[in-house]
């Protein structure tokens, strides 16, 4: 039966990594793949995760079924990381899934055997693997201004003036912070403007926080999510421990909806159920049961917020070295987003034609766009970096 298949293209990414693990150069550089690193290029287990693996090593003493929703000690702790002191009362329902891509496709999910003509507005661009979840389960999607590529700005005005003109009960794909790939996030007055229109034409916002704390802080990056709460009926929150936990490869994310009532929570709450038990039937333990462990730890959940400053400072610092060595190396071209924008990404902001010269002239590796992970810059790279960027000007 599989011989009238036929083969699907690579992932650019993926691609990307495999093309850089065989350039023989010395001085290459890898600004494509998606996950956080070192100075020495490592992606570290946390320290405070290791601890907390320790403890769960020598108290866990059953590896039985939790059920379709998950660790229920993980949920708590991430509706209070999330939503914080929001007032949801009883209208929130909470369910572990297999990482932020886990989240986003129970949600997809969800959404259309609630309506099946639904159709979800997302940012223009946004994360690549948000098209493919959502609408390869069957959502439509329409997409919203959001990144201007000349001038690196975000298109408020253009995004409101589009948000404004949608139908009333359609969905809207939200970045919390970090935005994934421009780096540009609306600024809290921004956002109130936004929930404004949200709220006014009763659309509901469906917000993807992969990135929670690599903004400015674990509170600041959570303010869509927490003021639109208090102005909305309805709302989706799919969220990722990927990062901000280093637990990439355990999948550990939730999947929260804010409903108009307990009843409606309930319902949708068996729904839930009822639909993870066709797809995976039960999320992974571990990884939620290490952030459970921390997040319930007045003394691991310190050390972890020290963890995760030191990660987005780091972040920080090699946007500013980036851009201090392009201001010095390419005079007279603006690069200042680059210090505007937070978390891993951001678009570099050159053609297809020079990225390819990085990669062939000097083994430096990017997606076409030119969004580039910041984190794949270090102190000994950046000038060989700007100095290659700037040949290719």
């Amino acid at each position: 039966m599989f011989e009238s298949l036929q083969p699907m293209p690579a992932d650019a990414i993926l691609g990307l990594i495999v093309e850089h693990q065989e350039d023989p150069r010395a001085e290459k550089i890898d600004l494509g793949v998606g996950v956080y690193r070192t100075t020495e290029g490592a992606t570290p287990v946390l320290d405070v995760v290791k601890q907390a693996e320790r403890r769960l090593i020598d108290t866990q003493d059953s590896k039985a079924y939790l059920g379709t929703a998950g660790n229920a000690s993980f949920n708590s702790a991430m509706q209070s990381l999330t939503f914080g002191q929001a007032e949801v009362g009883d209208r929130l329902l909470t369910v572990q899934t297999p990482g932020g891509s886990g989240s986003l496709r129970v949600a997809a999910g969800l959404i259309l055997r609630a309506q099946d003509s639904a159709t979800v507005w997302v940012s223009d661009p946004t994360w690549n693997n948000h098209v493919p979840l959502l609408g390869g389960a069957g959502l439509q999607l329409e997409p919203y201004p959001y990144y201007d590529s000349a001038t690196h700005e975000i298109r408020i005005d253009a995004m409101l003036e589009s948000l404004s003109a949608a139908p009333k009960g359609d969905l809207v794909l939200f970045h919390a912070c970090c935005h994934n790939p421009s780096g540009l996030d609306p600024s809290e007055e921004q956002w109130r403007q936004i929930t404004d229109v949200v709220a006014e034409r009763e659309l509901v916002p469906f917000i993807d926080m992969a990135y929670q704390g690599f903004a400015n802080d674990l509170d600041t990056d959570a303010f869509a999510v927490r003021h639109m709460a208090g102005r909305v009926p309805e709302m989706i929150v799919s969220t990722s421990c990927s990062k901000n936990f280093g637990l990439y490869r355990e999948r550990v994310g939730s999947l929260s909806f804010l409903v108009a009532d307990s009843g409606t929570r309930q319902t949708l709450a068996s729904q839930a159920s009822s639909y993870v038990r066709t797809l995976y039937s039960m999320p992974p333990d571990h990884g939620a049961a290490v952030v459970s462990s921390v997040l319930h730890d007045a003394e691991l959940r310190e050390r972890w917020i020290v963890e995760l400053n030191a990660m987005r400072n780091r972040l920080r610092e090699m946007r500013e070295l980036l851009y201090g060595a392009l201001e010095e190396k390419a005079p007279g071209h603006d690069f200042s987003h680059l210090v505007r924008a937070t978390g891993m990404f951001c678009f570099l902001g050159i053609s297809v034609e020079q990225v390819g010269r990085l990669k062939k002239d000097f083994g430096v590796y990017m997606v076409d766009s030119s969004r580039i992970n910041v984190a794949g810059i270090t102190p000994g790279n950046v000038g060989y970096l700007a100095e290659a960027i700037a040949a290719v000007l």
